[in-house]
C-alpha cells in the first residue's frame, strides 16, 4: 500500500474546519486504511457498519455515541442513513467534543441523507485510486494498464493484478450493488457493464444497450445511473453555449478505472492492451481522470456539435474556461475541432495532452502538454 500523504492532509484539514468530513468512493481504494491511521490500532472510536456487532452495538446510536471525544470514525455509513438525525444532534452540542469521519462507498445514500440532515455541517472529499503523483511519473504505464486500486496495482504481478480485479467486479455485481437496494439480476448488471466498456469515451445512447438487454432504455438509464453513483463510471455532461449550432446533448460515459475497463474488455496484458482498438478511448479516459482529480475544476464537461466539432474536456474554475483534448500520439497537432473550440467557447487556453516528454506551443492559446506536466509541483501542491 503506497502513502497517501496529500489525501492525508487534506482529511485533516478538513477535520479542522468542519465536524463532519464524508469521505467517498469506491470500495477498495484505501480509505479505511487512511481512517484507521488517523485513529490508531487500539481505538475504539472505530465504527464499521459491515460488522454485524457493531451494526448492534450502534442498534441504539445516541447511547453509543453521545460520550465519545476527539475523532470518531463511522465507515460504510450509506448501511445507516438513519444515524444522521443522531448525528446532526451530537455535532450541534455545545458541549460535544467529538468529530466525525464518516466514510462511504456509494454516493447516492450518502449524500442524500447529508443534504437533508448535516447541512452546513459536513464538507465532502471525493477520492477514488491512485493517481500519478502518488505513483510517480515513471509508473504511469503500470498505472494504466493495473488502475489505480490500491490491490490491483500493488499486485506481485500482472497475473494477481488481473485476478484481483476480477474478483472485485464479481464481488460488486453479486454483494455490493444489491446492499444498496439495485433489484436487478447480477447477470445483467454485469452484461451491462462490459456493455459500457465498449461504448467507453463515447456519447451515450440508451438504444442498443436497451435493445441488447432486452428492457426499455428507462430500465438502461437507471443502471446507467447505479454505476455512476458507486463511482464505478463517469457521465461527463455536455456543454451548452448558445451559438446557434447544434450541440450534442446527451453525457459522455467513461468507465472510471482503466484498470477495470480492461478487465471488462478481457483485455490480456499490456502488451494487448496496445493493440487494442479500444487502446486510444482507453488512454484517453485515463488521462482525463488524472486530470479531473489533480486539477479539480469547480466544473467539467466535453463539447460536441452534430457538425463534428468536439473538446474532450471543458474545465471551469475561477470563471475560467480551460479546453482539453487528449491525443494517445507522439506528435498532436492543432485541428479544426480546436479552432471552433477556441472561437466558439471563448477558451483562456487549450492543452492537449499526449503521453509524450516534450511541451510545445501549437498556437496562439494552445499547448501540446505531456500528461506528466500537469502533476502539481512541491511549490503549487
Amino acid at each position: 500500500m503506497l502513502n497517501r500523504p496529500a489525501l492525508e492532509l487534506e482529511v485533516r484539514a478538513a477535520l479542522k474546519r468542519s465536524p463532519a468530513v464524508a469521505l467517498i468512493g469506491p470500495r477498495q481504494v484505501g480509505k479505511t486504511t487512511l481512517a484507521r491511521s488517523l485513529l490508531g490500532p487500539q481505538s475504539s472510536n472505530y465504527f464499521d457498519l459491515e460488522d454485524p456487532q457493531i451494526e448492534a452495538q450502534l442498534a441504539a446510536p445516541m447511547t453509543a455515541l453521545k460520550d465519545l471525544q476527539g475523532l470518531v470514525v463511522i465507515d460504510e455509513v450509506q448501511h445507516a442513513p438513519e444515524l444522521f438525525k443522531v448525528l446532526r444532534v451530537l455535532i450541534d452540542r455545545p458541549e460535544g467534543g467529538a468529530r466525525f469521519l464518516l466514510l462511504g462507498s456509494a454516493s447516492p445514500a450518502l449524500l442524500r441523507q447529508t443534504g437533508e440532515s448535516l447541512a452546513g455541517r459536513i464538507e465532502v472529499i471525493e477520492t477514488g485510486g491512485f493517481t500519478l503523483d502518488e505513483t510517480g511519473v515513471e509508473n504511469a504505464a503500470r498505472l494504466w494498464w493495473r488502475g489505480g486500486f490500491p490491490r490491483s496495482y500493488t499486485a506481485s504481478d500482472d497475473t494477481a493484478s488481473r485476478v484481483w480485479r476480477r474478483e472485485f467486479i464479481r464481488t460488486v455485481v453479486e454483494r455490493d450493488l444489491p446492499q444498496l437496494g439495485i433489484g436487478a439480476p447480477a447477470p445483467a448488471i454485469y452484461r451491462f457493464w462490459s456493455m459500457l466498456a465498449r461504448y467507453h469515451g463515447q456519447i451515450w445512447n440508451a438504444a442498443d444497450p436497451a435493445r441488447s438487454l432486452g428492457v426499455n432504455e428507462s430500465t438502461v438509464r437507471r443502471y446507467l445511473d447505479w454505476l455512476t453513483q458507486a463511482f464505478l463510471v463517469r457521465q461527463l455532461p455536455p456543454w451548452h453555449a448558445n451559438l446557434g449550432k447544434r450541440q450534442v446533448k446527451a453525457p459522455k460515459v467513461y468507465v472510471r478505472d482503466a484498470g477495470l475497463l480492461h478487465e471488462l474488455l478481457g483485455i490480456e496484458d499490456a502488451a494487448a492492451l496496445a493493440r487494442h482498438p479500444k487502446s486510444g478511448a482507453s488512454w484517453e479516459g485515463f488521462a482525463l481522470d488524472q486530470v479531473l482529480r489533480i486539477a479539480r475544476p469547480d466544473e467539467a464537461y466535453f463539447w460536441a456539435t452534430h457538425a463534428g466539432a468536439e473538446l474532450d474536456l471543458l474545465m471551469i474554475r475561477n470563471g475560467q474556461h480551460v479546453g482539453v483534448e487528449f491525443k494517445r500520439t507522439d506528435a498532436p497537432a492543432l485541428t479544426p475541432s480546436i479552432r471552433t473550440a477556441l472561437a466558439d467557447l471563448q477558451l483562456s487556453a487549450v492543452y492537449v495532452v499526449y503521453p509524450g516528454s516534450r511541451r510545445y506551443r501549437l498556437a496562439e492559446r494552445v499547448e501540446a502538454v505531456p500528461l506528466a506536466a500537469l502533476l502539481p509541483t512541491p511549490a503549487s501542491a
